[in-house]
């Protein structure tokens, strides 16, 4: 066994090595801040020297996910990243990605909205990932990291979910992380599929050419015939609704007695959780819930602890968009309400503290 090893880096430097690391094969994208790090870190690895690794610059954000495409129908373990605007501009390409039930991976480090914006951080494209930023009936499976070690954890945890469920996986993640450094225990090198590994492993669906043992593959998601799209539309759900039985994931901390909850991913998550030590400190048994899975989201999880609370707070980085999931999570059970900072404004602890006392107080019976 390797001994461990850590480094000092930033959350776009560490996708970039993580992806290595767990035997990418390809990465297609286009530069936009506050991401660019992850396809500069690359460019400067050298990665097709070493590994064989493919990284390519393409010519637009429409250009880099229908390169996944070209590389997840061949089974090969492929990711882009980019920023809001550039996501927007892949929303096509990702639902012809669902729509053929290819494996791939995404990231977005989010910037503030709507339009061209700015490049602080915000958390306004949650929406856009979690209720697809495509058309039609499909989901992403949507991980969000809350620090620089989970930026390098849900690199390999991507590819695992893309590959077992045949779907396209999302980092969500933001400017804040993907600029700060922090203490990364870097994941095990992993070698890269063989050919003869992937046509073992995936050679059910995989499209490399027709044996003459087999049935040619197709990689698409157009179906004319209403039937049979109808019948794929509803296996679709039954996979959907496997994934949120399997793989939802969330952190409670200081749940156990909390009367009041913060709700809360990503950055926020990491702020308010010093608010609720800010709290606790004052005599407000407050907790904090983390989604770790947008999608599936952790919708029992804040259910279960509903006899104990008074109200809840959803804290994000947006005029509101997760706080409509809290609601429907709560069910009227208890009063739900929103705080948040946008245009790139990061809230501190002690304004998310106050905005607890002022729903506290105003919920007070």
């Amino acid at each position: 066994m390797g001994k461990t090893e850590y480094k000092l880096l930033k959350g776009n430097e560490v996708i970039a090595i993580a992806a290595i690391r767990c035997g990418c094969d390809g990465y297609f994208g286009y530069p936009i801040t506050p991401q660019s790090e992850v396809m500069e870190t690359l460019m400067e690895l050298k990665p097709w020297e070493t590994t064989g690794m493919v990284v390519l610059q393409a010519e637009s954000e429409v250009a880099s996910i229908n390169m996944l495409y070209g590389g997840a129908a061949t089974g090969k373990k492929v990711f882009t990243s980019s920023s809001s605007p550039g996501i927007s501009l892949m929303a096509e390409g990702l639902t012809y990605l669902a729509g053929a039930e290819l494996p791939c991976l995404i990231v977005n480090v989010v910037r503030g909205g709507p339009g061209l914006g700015t490049i602080q951080p915000a958390q306004s494209d949650y929406f856009q990932a979690t209720k697809g930023g495509g058309h039609g009936d499909y989901r992403l499976i949507v991980l969000a990291p809350a620090s620089v070690q989970e930026m390098n954890d849900f690199v390999d945890l991507g590819f695992e979910l893309a590959f077992k469920y045949r779907n396209p996986v999302m980092i969500l993640s933001d400017g804040m992380i993907g600029q700060m450094m922090e203490k990364v225990r870097l994941s095990p090198e992993k070698p890269r599929w063989t050919d003869a590994e992937i046509e073992e492993r995936y050679g059910s669906w995989t499209v490399k050419g027709k044996p003459s043992t087999r049935e040619r593959h197709i990689a698409t998601s157009l179906e004319l015939d209403s039937a049979k799209q109808e019948k794929f539309n509803l296996k679709l759900v039954a996979k959907y609704a496997e994934i949120a039985k399997n793989e939802t994931r969330y952190e409670k901390i200081m749940c156990d007695d909390a009367e009041y909850l913060i709700v809360a991913y990503g950055s926020s998550a990491r702020i308010s959780q010093k608010t609720v030590e800010l709290a606790r400190e004052k005599g407000i048994k407050l907790g904090l819930l983390r989604p770790v899975t947008l999608y599936p989201y952790p919708t029992k999880a804040i259910r279960d602890l509903l006899p104990q609370l008074k109200c809840v707070l959803a804290v994000e980085m947006s005029t509101g968009q997760m706080i409509e999931d809290v609601r429907l999570a709560v069910n009227g059970k208890v009063p739900a309400e929103h705080y948040g900072r946008v245009g790139g404004m990061i809230p501190s602890p002690e304004e998310v503290l106050n905005a607890v006392e002022n729903l506290i107080e105003r919920n007070k019976k």
